[in-house]
């Protein structure tokens, strides 16, 4: 992928996505941290001054990323739509990352007309160095990039708008916090990142104990879930759907064009049963695009995909005509 250099563009198509000296691949931390509050006063990272308002924000995803994906779930549960506008970014990322290029179920930028992703960032800092990733939250009012961390993003969505609007519903209950929080690290360090860390290795070692970890989480997780619905607790949680986000794609492409190929989701029944369970919520479906999904993995890492060739399978396990939709690309549109 590319990425800006004191604010200039360096196209990088082809190039293989950074690893350490073992070649285990290295993700880069998310750089703007600012937090919306309900009074606009600081929140645990960055500055102050972002107010819960409804309209004044806007949403940049991608429906092929996982991480951009948890955003616009706590979008849908929080009935956060009407607040918080939305743009649809092109599902190739090739030499100039993320675009808007038109194309089934992209919604462009409707604030700036912006052609490619980096543009905002630079917009919001016209130094900025490093990845430009989704999602990205903006602030209208101050013209800027509220955060770029999907983590924080679903924090601000579950409780910042409650007094403003926003649909009822605790996703990080704080009695629940310790338990969600070390169920969150276990499956980021080894699943959600894990995944990108067998897709992206450069060196057999490094590939084989990712594979190791990831598979060692997913029977960890089927043995967790059994006779029970949730992952933590008695309710669902900000961890059940951080975990969605990499399940819902991994036999459709991790499996594949990342190598997690030891077995299968549709191999742990439980897992299958409970990803079944959070895909029927009201609103999950309309999240989910795997022509976006599949197209944006397969075509975007040439040196892992050299053929461009996207398979037409596997068949889903589930939903099978309300997903069929999102596989031929039409009708995805969010509101």
């Amino acid at each position: 992928m590319g990425y800006l250099l004191h604010g200039k563009w360096h196209a990088a198509q082809g190039a293989r996505h950074a690893s350490d000296e073992n070649g285990t691949f290295s993700r880069q931390p998310s750089q703007f941290r600012n937090w919306i509050t309900p009074d606009g006063k600081a929140g645990p990272t960055g500055e102050g001054g972002f107010r819960a308002e409804p309209g004044r924000y806007h949403l940049y995803v991608s429906l092929a990323c996982p991480w951009a994906h948890r955003t616009l779930i706590f979008r849908q549960l929080k009935g956060l739509a009407g607040h918080i506008s939305l743009s649809v970014t092109h599902w190739l990322m090739g030499e100039q990352g993320w675009t808007f290029e038109a194309g089934p179920g992209v919604q462009p930028d409707p604030l700036h007309s912006a052609r490619f992703l980096y543009e905002l960032y630079v917009r919001a800092d016209s130094a900025y160095s490093g990845n430009v990733t989704v999602p990205v939250l903006w602030d209208t009012y101050r013209d800027t990039i509220v955060s770029n961390e999907s983590a924080d993003i679903i924090r601000m969505m579950n409780s910042a708008f409650d007094a403003v609007g926003a649909r009822e519903g605790d996703y990080y209950p704080v009695l629940l916090r310790g338990e969600i929080d070390a169920v969150n690290e276990r499956i980021y360090r080894t699943l959600n990142n894990g995944v990108y860390q067998c897709g992206f290795a450069q060196s057999q070692q490094a590939y084989e104990r990712a594979l190791n970890d990831l598979f060692a989480t997913l029977d960890w997780l089927e043995h967790h879930l059994r006779g029970r619905r949730w992952l933590v607790g008695e309710q669902l949680t900000e961890a059940d759907w951080r975990l969605f986000s990499t399940l819902i794609r991994f036999d459709a492409v991790y499996v594949g064009h990342f190598k997690c190929n030891v077995r299968r989701l549709c191999d742990y029944p439980v897992l299958s049963s409970y990803l079944e369970r959070l895909y029927a919520l009201p609103g999950i479906a309309e999240t989910v695009s795997f022509f976006h999904i599949k197209h944006h993995y397969y075509l975007s890492h040439p040196w892992l995909d050299p053929t461009g060739i996207v398979p037409v399978g596997p068949q889903p396990p589930f939903g099978a005509a309300r997903m069929a939709v999102s596989l031929s690309g039409e009708g995805i549109e969010i509101p």
